[in-house]
């Protein structure tokens, strides 16, 4: 009987040998990576937005910029939109004819349109309500005569507000698109 215990435990611990040496070793980790759907940078405070960038263009003198940057302050507002509407309202396309007339001037100049949206409404229908908004405005900004290929949008939702609070004017405000540029 002694003979047969030796076997069982000698077999039994060889094979948890076989098998522990077997084992492969656990992979390291990727490190992660943002992803474009998910921006976790928090913006700077409403007051010190600039919609332009401070890095100046190699090709451009800094009289040039400085009147750049005059321009795009004075043309890049944001416009609103009705609750669960996507469409440009009659008030706000005189600033999308400014922001037009700012691009035809500066032919370089490329914009990025962000929509955003009131924190009422789940996450995914507000993300897809962002991005009609954004489409919105670029499409009626290309039908001004702006080069489709210059504007880029993203989706925002509800994730950016510009305003706290649960009034109405607040959801007003946080309805929007805002026109930032690019490099």
């Amino acid at each position: 009987m002694r003979p047969v215990r030796t076997l069982l435990v000698l077999g039994f611990s060889l094979g948890m040998a076989m098998i522990l040496a077997c084992k492969k070793p656990e992979p390291t980790p990727e490190p992660s990576r943002p992803t474009p759907t998910t921006p976790k940078v928090e913006p700077p405070p409403a007051d010190t937005r600039a919609p332009v960038d401070n890095a100046r263009p190699a090709d451009m003198s800094a009289a040039k910029y400085a009147e750049f940057q005059k321009a795009a302050q004075a043309a890049l507002k944001d416009i609103n939109f009705d609750l669960d509407q996507s469409d440009i309202r009659d008030m706000d396309r005189p600033k999308l004819q400014t922001i037009a007339s700012f691009m035809k001037a500066y032919t370089s100049a490329r914009l990025m349109i962000e929509g955003h949206c009131d924190e009422r409404g789940t996450v995914e229908y507000n993300l897809a309500l962002g991005d009609r908004r954004a489409a919105a405005a670029q499409s009626y900004l290309s039908g001004l005569g702006v080069n489709r290929d210059r504007l880029n949008t993203i989706s925002y939702g509800k994730e950016k507000p510009k305003v706290t609070g649960t009034s109405e004017e607040s959801f007003l405000i946080n309805r929007r698109c805002e026109f930032k540029l690019q490099n």
